[in-house]
């Protein structure tokens, strides 16, 4: 490898040395050999942070080979898997055994331990994100030790590995509470954003996952509600999954995107376009098939959690914004919402939260968008995703995380050299003291 790239092209990084373990020894082989040559680590999972959280000029930690389900008890639900196992691998060896993850994000081409120890979450008034899941983690500290913590081993480490940026040590296998599989029964259409914001708080409490895509220029949001049922599966045909997901969502999409950005006065009316002609499907299916989309079309992304209450003045401000800007805005906003959890670094730390995910469309200028809406989040103690574009520091982030001089201080007591550092860590947690 001479050059790292993540999926989004925000970061980029050229390691001198690359490790590709394919067992506990080389990594703890490679973690040594790192901390002996007063080098840094940066393992690497799959590339969907946009921020430069995995980007190293120094070593990196491709885990590639570290994957797959080591133990999957049906009876208990509990799971262990290596490091490396993407979710979409994860969720199809879990359907095998008849078990499911609780909850999922939108997106499964993420390995579980570059998930979790960003952030990553689905959306459900009820539900966490998928730290919260977690009931073990096995890492590899910067001495070359190998350790386990859960909340009775190590509890300390437990609440600040769940969610820990890779700041911790370099996580090996991750025990999560699955439970029996699950059906999801899924209504998706458009509906006149301002109503959907007026009932807000009714939607995100009877529905069992909830969430809206706003079109900038438009006036209709486009609608999830997914509910659990007793089945069966009656998924979409594979005619009408290739019609509204590779064709409308994905190939569709994207010209309609790369017109905008070829013609960037182009995007309101484009706008207004992709708004007024969404279509409305129901369908159930397996509940990974229906929390998770594919991708194709490539984009930049800010995320920001905020206190569930102020989204809808978040969301005020962000439609009054949109207009004033002087690049238009090619991607939909996408509003979620989670459980309080008390995962110290966790986005919904202490309290219920709402998700604000704002988008442009890769090549098209995005800084002053995602500054003014960042000083919008703000103003409410929004927290920025660890995975996605921002640009606060440590001294303003201790502000909005009630924990995170006590996630400082286990991560000093482990890595008092910040083996596991780089740039973005330097930025986020401050810079390594020592002595």
């Amino acid at each position: 490898m001479t050059t790292w790239t993540n999926w989004a092209g925000t970061a980029t990084s050229s390691p001198q040395r690359l490790h590709r373990p394919r067992n506990l020894d080389e990594i703890t082989a490679a973690v040594r050999q790192t901390a002996d040559a007063g080098m840094r680590m940066r393992p690497l999972g799959s590339g969907h942070s946009f921020t430069g959280v995995a980007a190293t000029d120094s070593v990196a930690l491709d885990l590639t080979e570290w994957a797959g389900v080591l133990d999957a008890d049906r009876d208990t639900g509990l799971v262990t898997v290596r490091s490396g196992t993407t979710l979409r691998r994860l969720n199809t060896e879990l359907a095998r055994v008849g078990l499911a993850m609780s909850n999922l994000g939108d997106i499964d081409a993420q390995t579980i331990a570059g998930a979790v120890s960003t952030g990553t979450h689905g959306t459900g008034a009820r539900f966490g994100g998928l730290a919260t899941q977690i009931r073990a983690l096995e890492l590899v500290l910067a001495d070359g030790s190998v350790v386990t913590c859960s909340e009775t081993e190590r509890p300390e480490l437990f609440a600040a590995a769940r969610v820990g940026l890779g700041a911790l040590g370099v996580i090996t296998t991750v025990t999560l509470q699955c439970e029996p599989a699950f059906v999801l029964d899924a209504h998706e259409g458009p509906e006149p954003l301002d109503a959907v914001l007026e009932a807000f708080d009714d939607h995100a409490d009877t529905n069992d996952h909830f969430e809206f895509y706003w079109f900038p220029y438009g006036r209709n949001a486009l609608v999830k509600r997914n509910n659990r049922v007793p089945g069966p599966a009656e998924p979409l045909s594979k005619l009408r999954e290739f019609v509204d997901y590779t064709l409308t969502e994905n190939a569709a999409f994207g010209t309609l995107c790369r017109l905008g950005r070829a013609v960037p006065a182009l995007v309101p009316t484009l706008g207004r376009l992709s708004s007024s002609v969404l279509s409305t499907r129901s369908y159930r299916d397996v509940s990974h098939r229906v929390f998770a989309t594919q991708r194709s079309v490539r984009f930049v992304e800010s995320e920001w959690a905020v206190p569930r209450e102020a989204v809808g003045d978040v969301l005020r401000e962000l439609r009054a914004l949109v207009p004033r800007l002087e690049t238009p805005v090619a991607f939909p906003a996408e509003v979620r919402v989670a459980a309080a959890d008390d995962v110290w670094l966790s986005t919904a730390y202490g309290r219920d939260t709402a998700y604000v995910a704002i988008h442009q469309y890769v090549g098209m200028p995005y800084r002053e968008y995602f500054l003014a809406f960042a000083a919008i989040a703000g103003a409410v103690g929004g927290r920025p995703h660890w995975g996605k574009l921002h640009d606060l520091d440590a001294t303003t982030l201790r502000e909005r995380y009630p924990r995170f001089d006590d996630f400082l201080r286990v991560t000093a007591d482990l890595d008092p050299q910040g083996v596991f550092r780089n740039g973005y860590l330097d930025r986020v947690l401050g810079p390594v003291t020592t002595g």
